[in-house]
């Protein structure tokens, strides 16, 4: 009775999983299809992107590409690339040891910082433009790549700080013990002690802050105008009431998406790693 209790129970649990296997099918078809759809159509003529309804075995072009390049996204790009990794440097050198600090030497009332550095999360975008574009007209600081950097590292902050809060807290505290016994000193048990052993967990924190700072467009789109415009908001001139701009729109879409698909191929191991290392509890 026993053996086909437990045999009854395994055959329900193998369903079950079957069956949250076929919904997470489901679901990740459900978030791919429109990247695949905007790929596709990117490589159609406007004529046939704008069918309706749309022609999937039209002809292969690289019409929207050429469109692309020729209206010279570089400068934008490279603007996006520069915020991007400066302020993503920026996080990780300042959100390290105030992780630190709050986990494995926690300082005085460690909750209060934490839940201080999450409150400022709380604060809508929008509620800040206003002082921020003011402050940055007063000294002269419009369209200049260094404010979005700033911006962009004050935003990320507190969830790195947070992330690797959580990496840092899973650390041997015997290992410490063992680089103090041996005469090292803080920057030196940061930076060959405890860094190689949460390099997933920074590398997580690092791809997060990338993506957020790439795709930011509220503060761009205010606060910058030609020199310092990022890629986001050279994406958004493409958007015009007269004329047919779908594939064209497409391909950029698909360019100006490509670092950061690229970014998260390359760190695709470390990702899944740190992110199941802040959830051991």
């Amino acid at each position: 009775m026993t053996g086909q209790v437990t045999m009854v129970t395994g055959r329900k649990r193998r369903g079950g999983g079957f069956a949250l296997t076929g919904l997470a099918w489901i679901v990740g078809i459900l978030f791919v299809l429109p990247v695949l759809w905007m790929l596709l159509t990117s490589f159609h003529t406007e004529e046939d992107a704008a069918k309706n309804p749309p022609d999937v075995a039209a002809p292969l072009s690289l019409d929207g590409y050429r469109s692309f390049f020729d209206t010279g996204p570089w400068p934008s790009l490279a603007n996006s690339l520069t915020a991007s990794i400066l302020s993503t440097i920026l996080v990780i050198l300042l959100a390290f040891p105030a992780a630190y600090a709050l986990s494995i030497k926690p300082v005085k009332r460690w909750t209060d910082v934490l839940f201080f550095f999450l409150s400022t999360k709380m604060l809508p975008v929008v509620a800040g433009l206003l002082p921020i574009y003011l402050f940055a007209q007063s000294v002269g600081f419009l369209d200049n790549i260094w404010l979005l950097i700033i911006l962009y590292t004050s935003m990320n902050l507190p969830i790195a700080v947070w992330m690797l809060r959580s990496f840092l807290s899973e650390v041997p505290v015997e290992i410490l013990e063992a680089a103090s016994v041996d005469g090292a000193n803080l920057t030196r048990t940061l930076r060959s002690v405890v860094a190689p052993v949460v390099t997933p967990g920074i590398a997580s924190a690092a791809l997060i802050c990338f993506i957020f700072s790439w795709n930011e467009l509220l503060f761009a789109r205010v606060l910058t105008g030609t020199v310092a415009q990022t890629a986001p908001v050279f994406l958004t001139g493409f958007v015009t009431s007269q004329g047919l701009f779908l594939a064209k729109v497409c391909a950029a879409s698909i360019v100006v998406s490509l670092p950061v698909l690229i970014a998260g191929f390359a760190a695709q191991d470390k990702l899944v790693q740190g992110l199941s290392l802040g959830a051991v509890k």
